[in-house]
């Protein structure tokens, strides 16, 4: 059995599950790993794991059926690519974020994944720790990357500074558009939060832009941080 799935409140006594818990479909084609995810997830009391899927196909069908708040997806499993996946159940269930889970520790990896739609990118290695987090960012709408994948993506070099940006404010939007706070990317470019607060605004005067959404769809769509994606939404 590739998948399975759980109605409301699976696993908790009746009546704990908060009203606005966020339903979770988990998918990941190791038993063993989908369990101790599964336990991960389930400690948090305004979690709900609604389904779990073992392939791509799985993910899919089951993120077509519960339209979850987020989907924690495994980036390699059986039945078709999981990366190619995402655009597709992105545009099925527009309201599921997706939080991808991986082994590849590569930043082309979290360039494409974050290019096609998704909204976190957790390393295995990692998912104790951070897990947790991306989840809650992601059905917040927030990004969420491994916090040393973001320091390598914002360490390449930008491929020229768009639209009379300087080189600092490309910089700071890249960091920011990673999902980083005001007071972290102070503190990765040795930076007061007031400065990069002044940069910030800088950086939304020159492009007309409002908010952190519209600034991770603009450094994605100038390859700052990811290659260009499909708006679906």
């Amino acid at each position: 059995m590739s998948s399975q799935s759980f109605g409301r409140g699976h696993g908790r006594a009746a009546g704990r599950a908060p009203v606005e818990a966020i339903s979770i479909v988990l998918a990941d084609d190791h038993q063993v790993v989908r369990s101790g995810l599964r336990l991960l997830l389930d400690s948090q009391s305004d979690f709900e794991v609604v389904a779990e899927a073992s392939d791509a196909d799985g993910a899919r069908r089951y993120v077509r059926g519960h339209h979850p708040r987020v989907l924690v997806l495994d980036l390699n499993m059986p039945g078709g690519s999981s990366l190619q996946a995402i655009p597709a159940i992105r545009e099925e269930s527009p309201h599921t974020q997706i939080v991808v889970l991986t082994m590849q520790n590569e930043p082309a990896f979290a360039r494409e994944a974050l290019g096609a739609g998704a909204l976190g990118y957790v390393l295995k290695e990692a998912a104790h720790d951070e897990l947790v987090e991306a989840v809650r960012r992601a059905a917040a709408g927030e990004r969420y990357l491994n916090p040393r994948l973001g320091a390598r993506l914002a360490a390449e070099p930008a491929s020229g500074p768009p639209d009379d940006l300087s080189a600092r404010e490309v910089d700071v939007l890249r960091l920011i558009a990673l999902g980083h706070t005001n007071a972290e990317t102070a503190e990765r470019l040795y930076l007061s939060v007031r400065t990069i607060e002044t940069h910030r605004s800088h950086i939304q005067r020159k492009l007309g832009l409002s908010n952190r959404a519209e600034l991770v769809a603009y450094a994605i769509d100038h390859r700052l941080i990811g290659t260009e994606r499909t708006r679906s939404a």
